[in-house]
């Protein structure tokens, strides 16, 4: 640390790769490191990284990563002076930094009273508008009942986005296009809102079709000086879940980035912004930009910046908070190369990127030049239901676009995870895509092609997988050595022969008129009674696991025989839900 500053002990209160990647800032800086965890991640390894750690309750994360009093109490205890929020969980909270404030602990991020201008959807169109950035027309309804967003939603009009007041990363985000729809997708943004921020506040946005999704990151400090660090365009996303990030943007030309950087500076002097944070725009065909929001955080995609960059923003948040100047001025950031990351996920693209849980019995990330893998998981650790599915992410760097591109699909190739399903073969199908490659990519490039880019990745990696298994066969045979059973885990004396493979189980799938569990999950609600007659596709139990809605649907016309969930339970994979004659 530099000469002056006061954080000697701070805290994490995050988990996974985001509090591996504080950590490791920690450790160079010299700062003592607090790991928190739940239950569920008592042997995490976020936990075996940190100096020390300290429980802060049961595994939902309500009742612990998202409790403001077990997260202060757990920083007190510690004898810290300084608390790192990560992403999501509490980061965006006003009332936590605050707390933090009060507790005398210094908040590694904005002052509470920038979150809460930016938290404030209207507050924050407003500052924009008067920055002079334009903006897209939404409103954030007075009356939070259904009745009062309802009524926003036809005040806005037709296409909209009903979004989470709170927080971001697609949680709590719906996309309504016809009226029929509107009471359903306010109810399931809302629940997600809860479960992923504790604040189930909504917001009405007019939805601008087919736009890139691109974000300045700025950052600012206590003695007046405030500075952009180019764009990342985030356009790759499905369901609003950013999948892969990249900079430069392949659709903004050196004009409007211009334009696009010095609005984002403006807005982030506007509301007296200190630390990081970025500054989302949406880009339309005619390259004119819109103010989306404020991220008052440090981003899950912040690695692109510093690949281009050749900065440390952890590093430099830990800087400001400390009271430090920015570590750089404008003139000293340049962009160079290029870089992108793709998002690995614990999630299985051939059943509509149904989450998975469960322990990582193989995981071996790529060892290659240009190539940083950002990760909190590690080999025998456990893939949770309680929270996101995010694995890692890995980040290409090279001289070009192209080559950037070639560089990370060959990492992940070489990214071997056992035990779940993930997504990487998904993600190499997408960066191979032609339009990915021209750059040729909206928000809703996935949501419309993506079930064919995910049945396309399926069949390149059953290929790769039949390969492998034939060329170790055929080298353990001349070898004159027992053959090895892929899918039990122990050698066998039988003759070389395919493997017979984990019958693919269907999301929400019937046997003998039993609806199951597609997952362990934790059940919402359950829509039917005995006797109840149900059409095919209608909702009958809806699940929540990993921060994400599973709706359970009826197979075919029926009639509800048995119901054998209640609210509020939790149940297994295959655990039969209810029975339907």
């Amino acid at each position: 640390m530099t000469a002056g500053t006061t954080i000697r002990r701070l805290l994490v209160a995050n988990r996974g790769e985001i509090a591996v990647r504080v950590i490791r800032a920690c450790r160079e800086l010299g700062i003592e490191s607090v790991a928190v965890y739940s239950d569920a991640d008592a042997g995490a390894p976020h936990v075996a990284a940190a100096d020390r750690s300290v429980r802060v309750g049961p595994s939902p994360a309500a009742e612990s990563y998202l409790s403001i009093p077990r997260i202060i109490e757990a920083a007190t205890s510690a004898g810290a002076d300084a608390i790192h929020p990560g992403y999501g969980f509490l980061s965006e909270n006003a009332t936590f930094a605050m707390a933090c404030a009060d507790a005398g602990v210094t908040f590694v991020g904005p002052p509470p009273s920038a979150i809460m201008k930016m938290g404030s959807k209207i507050e924050a169109r407003r500052l924009a508008t008067d920055a002079g950035v334009p903006v897209v027309p939404g409103e954030t309804p007075a009356d939070q009942s259904d009745d009062g967003v309802r009524t926003a939603v036809h005040r806005v009009g037709l296409p909209a986005l009903i979004k989470a007041s709170a927080g971001g990363g697609g949680k709590g985000m719906r996309t309504v296009r016809a009226a029929p729809a509107i009471d359903e997708s306010i109810q399931a943004a809302r629940r997600e809102a809860l479960a992923a921020f504790g604040d189930g506040t909504l917001y009405v946005e007019r939805l601008v079709d087919s736009p890139r999704h691109v974000e300045v990151q700025v950052f600012a400090d206590t003695h007046g000086h405030a500075v952009h660090l180019f764009e990342r365009d985030c356009s790759t996303q499905r369901r609003h879940q950013k999948v892969i990030e990249e900079s430069p943007s392949p659709a903004v030309t050196s004009g409007l980035r211009d334009r696009m950087t010095q609005a984002a500076v403006a807005a982030a002097r506007a509301v007296g912004y200190v630390n990081a944070g970025t500054i989302e725009f949406l880009v339309d065909s005619r390259r004119a930009f819109y103010f989306l929001e404020m991220n008052t955080r440090l981003q899950v995609e912040h690695p692109v910046t510093e690949q281009i960059a050749g900065v440390d923003l952890v590093r430099a948040q830990l800087l400001v908070a400390s009271g430090a100047p920015l570590p750089w001025t404008q003139a000293d950031l340049v962009q160079r190369g290029h870089a992108i990351e793709a998002r690995v996920y614990a999630e299985d693209p051939a059943q509509n990127f149904l989450p998975q849980a469960g322990p990582l019995t193989e995981y071996r990330e790529p060892r290659w030049p240009g190539v940083r893998v950002d990760s909190g998981a590690a080999e025998g650790s456990d893939v949770s239901i309680y929270y996101d599915p995010l694995i890692a992410k890995v980040i290409a760097t090279a001289e070009t676009r192209d080559l950037a591109i070639a560089r990370l699909a060959a990492a992940l190739r070489d990214f071997h995870i056992g035990g779940i399903r993930t997504n990487l073969a998904f993600l190499v199908a997408v960066l191979e895509s032609d339009a990915f490659r021209r750059g040729d990519v909206d928000t809703a490039f996935l949501d419309r092609e993506g079930a064919a880019v995910a049945q396309s990745s399926v069949v390149s990696h059953q290929s790769q997988v039949d390969s492998h298994q034939s060329r170790v066969v055929s080298h353990r045979a001349a070898q004159g050595l027992p053959q090895y059973d892929p899918w039990n885990g122990r050698d066998t004396v039988r003759a070389a022969a395919p493997a017979t493979r984990p019958p693919r189980r269907r999301a929400g799938g019937s046997l003998a008129g039993a609806l199951t569990a597609p997952m362990p999950a934790t059940v919402l609600k359950v829509h039917v009674h005995p006797g109840d007659r149900v059409k095919k596709g209608d909702t009958v139990v809806l699940l929540e696991a990993m921060k994400m809605e599973l709706p359970v649907r009826a197979p075919a016309d029926a009639t509800v025989a048995a119901v054998l969930c209640r609210e509020g339970d939790l149940v297994q994979a295959d655990s039969t839900l209810l029975e339907l004659r």
